[in-house]
């Protein structure tokens, strides 16, 4: 048996499947878990990849340390989405941490991880950790000052996800932040999604005095090359603040947050254009 994701019109991307573990639907998206031979388990919401055991670790990591290691001293941190729990596992790796707060629209995401999953959501269960099933686009609006940062670790914008990369959405994170807080949101690829990324980088670049875009290659996801942006009160990602770096890391390393800002041509083209 074969999965086949459609990444665009023109190109769909497959792996073998050794067996269907879950297959339901939920109140938002139909959710699927299969066992593959090349990743091993993979979850898959509304068709598209969200994470698999084989490489989940480089996309969890680039999301969570190189805004964690920017930031001297985060305490209080807010993960929209995410709901796989591999965002809050990293940042739970932070002894300085007082807080995490997990939006995620859909309990039966967080659950099926629970079940499927546990390497990745295991950090669910941390003290510090506060779940709310919530839309993320409403939590933030009834906060203030109140983040050291804001992780955006959102779907692909489809459906309620689309409110997630709006100007609004950003405008009302960076009065959630702290006066020295700073938000990082996945931003899809440079290959096939130039339009939103430039469309993002636009709005936080009006609302943030520091922006920035760096990448990761991630195997399962549309090109294999995955943008992240930052928008920052304060610190640069470029001078990272932090000394702190927990020892379980596979991907990041402090060399890697330098040079990970290092664009290609095709990619600084298609933020000033």
């Amino acid at each position: 048996m074969w999965y086949t994701e459609k990444q665009t019109a023109d190109l769909g991307f497959s792996c073998r499947v050794k067996e269907m573990l879950l297959r339901v639907k939920s109140d938002f998206q139909e959710i699927a878990v299969m066992d593959t031979y090349q990743f091993g388990r993979m979850l898959v919401l509304d068709g598209m990849v969200q994470t698999t055991d084989a490489d989940e670790y480089i996309y969890h990591e680039m999301i969570t340390h190189v805004p964690m290691r920017t930031h001297p001293h985060p305490e209080n941190v807010l993960v929209i989405g995410g709901g796989d729990g591999g965002a809050v596992r990293e940042v739970a790796k932070y002894p300085q941490v007082r807080n995490i707060t997990l939006v995620e629209i859909d309990a039966q995401v967080i659950d099926v991880c629970r079940r499927f999953f546990p390497q990745i959501s295991a950090a669910l269960t941390d003290s510090r950790v506060d779940v709310r099933i919530a839309d993320g686009v409403e939590f933030v609006k009834g906060a203030s000052n109140s983040y050291d940062l804001v992780i955006v670790d959102s779907t692909e914008p489809v459906g309620p996800a689309v409110e997630l990369f709006g100007a609004t959405f950003y405008s009302n994170i960076y009065k959630a932040l702290k006066e020295d807080g700073i938000l990082v949101a996945q931003t899809e690829s440079p290959f096939f999604n130039v339009g939103l990324i430039q469309s993002v980088s636009r709005h936080i670049k009006r609302i943030f005095p520091l922006f920035h875009l760096y990448l990761a290659p991630v195997p399962t996801y549309p090109g294999g090359l995955w943008s992240f942006t930052i928008g920052s009160k304060k610190y640069s990602p470029l001078e990272p603040q932090g000394s702190y770096l927990p020892d379980e890391a596979r991907y990041y390393t402090p060399l890697l947050h330098r040079s990970c800002f290092t664009l290609p041509r095709f990619v600084q083209e298609l933020l000033t254009g």
